[in-house]
């Protein structure tokens, strides 16, 4: 069965249910569905089709422990940045934060990591990646796979750089941690259209809006 075929759900039914999932089963990703997964990142367009970028599978235990350690020291210097310095900085009624924090603190547990990495080289590039990890992010749902987007404080892209042997003109953009969620796909949460879309003139209503 090719690939397309595997990734048959519709469209819409993955668009509308692809809720970001950050609690992850320790359960393991078989490489022919990764393999998918970016069979259909590398599908993504891309300005003049360079197809900047790179994708770097973390499947290993002791790569994704170390994964996990550095990501969790940039989760807590992007918090630092906006001054929230400690978990009681955190409402307990802001539970995306809070699911995040928890992400932070288990990143190393999730069963792959795939980290989408610009190779446009300086000055680099990093909208050139979005369409191919949206690929990622639709190819996982469409195999009931479970992942999310999260990105990495520029402190760490050094140590991330020298882990993993990767080339001075490549750069993390997102890190994308997979595995089979613990709860399940449904509706998203997004703000209407209402206030996110104009037509013709910025503010004027959309029609049917």
């Amino acid at each position: 069965m090719s690939t397309a075929d595997r990734l048959s759900m519709p469209l819409g039914e993955a668009m509308f249910s692809m809720r970001a999932i950050r609690r992850l089963r320790p359960d393991p990703v078989s490489e022919e569905d990764i393999r998918d997964i970016l069979e259909a990142a590398r599908q993504a367009p891309s300005g003049s089709n360079r197809q900047p970028w790179h994708f770097l599978v973390v499947r290993g235990d002791e790569q994704r422990a170390k994964l996990g350690a550095i990501y969790r020291e940039a989760w807590w210097s992007k918090r630092r940045d906006v001054g929230i310095n400690s978990p009681e900085d955190i409402p307990e009624e802001d539970r995306v934060a809070r699911s995040a924090m928890r992400l932070a603190d288990h990143f190393g547990e999730s069963p792959v990591v795939i980290l989408v990495c610009s190779t446009s080289g300086a000055p680099v590039d990093t909208t050139g990646v979005i369409p191919a990890t949206q690929n990622i992010l639709l190819a996982a749902r469409a195999l009931g796979i479970g992942a999310t987007i999260t990105s990495l404080h520029p402190s760490v892209q050094a140590e991330v750089r020298e882990l993993f042997g990767m080339p001075e003109e490549a750069q993390v953009v997102y890190c994308v941690p997979v595995g089979y969620p613990q709860g399940n796909f449904g509706p998203v949460s997004r703000k209407p259209l209402s206030e996110v879309a104009s037509q013709d003139r910025w503010g004027d209503p959309l029609p049917g809006a």
